[in-house]
Order: C-alpha cells, then structure tokens, then sequence
C-alpha cells in the first residue's frame, strides 16, 4: 500500500501558521502513521520530501525500515542563498479581473522549470502553486535550514538516492552519493524537477524494484 501526504500548508492540506521546520513536518508524517497503526514502513521523499524522509529515518529507526530520497537538496548555504534570492525576486502573483495573474503564475513556473516538455506536469504543478498561494515558500525555507549532511551521515536503514540528470539540483544527489557510496544510487535521463509526472513508468519501475525486491 502507498500513501501519498501532503505536506502541511501543500495540496488539500491545512496551512500553518507560522514557518514550519523539517522537523515539523516530520512529526506530522509520524501522526498519520501512527494514525494509521503502521510498525513499520518505508518512506520516499522528493527533494523537500526527501529532508523529510531523512528526518524520520534518523528519528524513528525501529520504524522506518527503507528510505528513498528523491533528488536530496544537499547544497552548500551559498547555493541556497541564490536559489533564495531568486525565488523572493519572482513576481508576487495577485489576483487580476482578467485572470491575467494566471499567465504570469504559469510563466513564473516556466522560468524555474528549464527543460520542461510536460503539459500536464506544468499544469499540475501550477495548480500547486495556486494552492499553496503566499506560503509556497514555507517548504524551501524548511528544507535550506535543515542539516542534511548531518542527517545523512546518522541514516542506518537500507536507502536509495534517486535522481534524474535534467533535475535543477542533479548536483546535489551527486553530492550525496559521494557522502553516502554506501546507498544504492539510481538515475534516470533527462527529464526537470517533475520527473514524476514525466517518466512515471520508469520512475515507479525503480522504486517498487528497491522497496520490494527479495532480501
């Protein structure tokens, strides 16, 4: 069984209230499984998502038996600077009678998605953005203050490091291969930061194989 969350503030989500940590967001993953009354589970996490699963390896080693990390934003803080200073440089999308705001959200997201050939994947994507609205930004904030290097030197579970070469942060997950040459590292060609919604097929391939291959 696979369970997909939405990170607090993201999707169909509640939004919170103030700046959230990775830590955070973790402890919000840990209710649902125990919610769920889950001993054990594997996580996957994709790029934020991956800081997230990271967290919860280290956290909850009795519980968490498998770990995907997902094109890991392991960058040095002068790298999360720019990405910071690009993204507060964007145009703030307020809504316009003409609805010509949505042109402006759905270039924003071209402008940051170099390489897309996807439709589906941008409108998604885009729709995400509408959803989260002004707190878009909590999960990169989250993410840049984390210590994932850190983190990745504590993970003790079996773990895989999942990239694609058209990712905007495919230096990053090489970066963590060379920490942690002990995790399997697979990656696939081509493709952005929607690697999911663009190679679904490939990408589901890899995963069920690591998660359910025979021990």
């Amino acid at each position: 069984m696979a369970i997909g969350v939405d990170t607090p503030g993201y999707g169909q989500s509640d939004v919170p209230k103030e700046q959230p940590t990775i830590h955070d967001y973790a402890e919000c993953v840990m209710n649902i499984i125990k919610d769920l009354g889950l001993e054990k589970t594997a996580v996957l996490g994709h790029h934020t998502g991956a800081c997230i699963a990271a967290e919860l390896a280290v956290m909850k080693p009795d519980l968490i038996t498998q770990v995907i990390l997902n094109g890991p934003p392991l960058m040095t803080g002068e790298e999360k600077q720019v990405m910071i200073k690009a993204i507060e440089q964007a145009p703030v999308t307020v809504p316009q009678k003409d609805g010509s705001h949505l042109i402006d959200l759905w270039n924003k997201r071209i402008g940051f998605t170099p390489g897309w050939t996807n439709v589906e994947a941008m409108h998604r994507g885009v729709v995400q953005m509408l959803r989260a609205d002004k707190n878009d930004f909590f999960g990169f904030q989250a993410a840049f203050e984390q210590d994932l290097h850190g983190l990745l030197l504590k993970i003790e579970q079996p773990t895989m490091i999942l990239t694609n070469t058209g990712d905007d942060i495919y230096f990053a997950a090489l970066r963590a291969k060379e920490i942690r040459p002990d995790f399997l590292f697979k990656e696939l060609s081509g493709g952005t930061h929607d690697i999911v919604d663009e190679q679904p097929e490939a990408w589901a391939e890899i995963v069920t194989e690591f998660f359910f291959e025979k021990k």
